[in-house]
């Protein structure tokens, strides 16, 4: 029987493979509760495929732990149930459904009071849907459909947010009000996230850690003092990309 881990989530040696080779190779880390972590590395370092292993989404080797319980032998629909909730990148929300329709999903077996209370709570979160909610998802805006997504995963009651890319085709105006109101969620709510992004900006203004990927190895750490330093983002640069800075594209940056 495994012994209780300190950690809210915890990962010890986890391997995702495609085809023959893997993509994501023995990572592991820890992070406690109620705090943001992030993933931070350029595409194709194993980032999002890590984070969907931990959601159940993706085969892998390894152990994962949450709130002090091995969970590696669930399954997604089980890790679901048990807190932890997965925002995908590009969001994939139902365009064809209205933006009511798409939250209703987030929470399709909760009871129906409960369901209009976190309704209420996603709303004020998010005013820019409040008055958009029998219109098709599909018209919403990019960064209106990331609020729809983002508020969809709250609707279930989620212990742990899993971001992938929450920062993916916004404009920076944009960027910087998503990322303001996951703050107050993760505030008031008293949430645990882990983000998968590019942008080492966009990840500074939530998380109070950092995991570096590269070619799906964990190449570095941050901790919060150095997410807010020039330092930090040096090291970032260094360990993740292995670049001079001017080489780098500027979402990375």
């Amino acid at each position: 029987m495994s012994e209780p881990h300190p950690n809210l989530l915890a990962v010890e040696g986890l391997t995702v493979r495609y085809g023959a080779g893997p993509v994501v190779h023995g990572v592991s880390f820890g992070m406690p509760g109620s705090t943001v972590g992030a993933l931070l590395g350029a595409n194709g370092a194993g980032k999002s495929s890590t984070l969907r292993a931990i959601a159940g989404l993706e085969p892998a080797q390894g152990r994962v732990f949450f709130d002090g319980a091995e969970i590696t032998r669930l399954n997604a629909a089980a890790r679901f149930r048990a807190g932890i909730v997965y925002v995908p990148e590009g969001r994939a929300i139902v365009t064809d459904l209205s933006v009511t329709e798409n939250l209703t999903l987030g929470s399709y077996f909760v009871n129906p009071r409960i369901r209009e209370r976190r309704r209420a709570m996603v709303l004020e979160f998010f005013p820019e849907i409040a008055n958009r909610l029998k219109a098709p998802a599909g018209l919403l805006s990019g960064g209106e459909q990331q609020m729809l997504a983002i508020g969809r995963g709250l609707m279930s009651g989620p212990r742990l947010l899993l971001l992938d890319e929450p920062s993916l085709g916004l404009a920076p105006l944009l960027v910087a009000r998503v990322y303001e109101r996951l703050a107050r969620i993760q505030q008031e709510q008293q949430l645990a996230a882990l983000l998968v992004e590019q942008s080492f900006h966009a990840a500074a203004r939530l998380a109070s850690h950092a995991w570096v990927m590269r070619h799906g190895h964990i190449v570095g750490e941050l901790d919060e003092a150095l997410l807010r330093s020039r330092e930090g983002r040096q090291q970032a640069v260094d360990a993740y990309l292995g670049a001079r800075q001017d080489e780098l594209p500027n979402a990375c940056v």
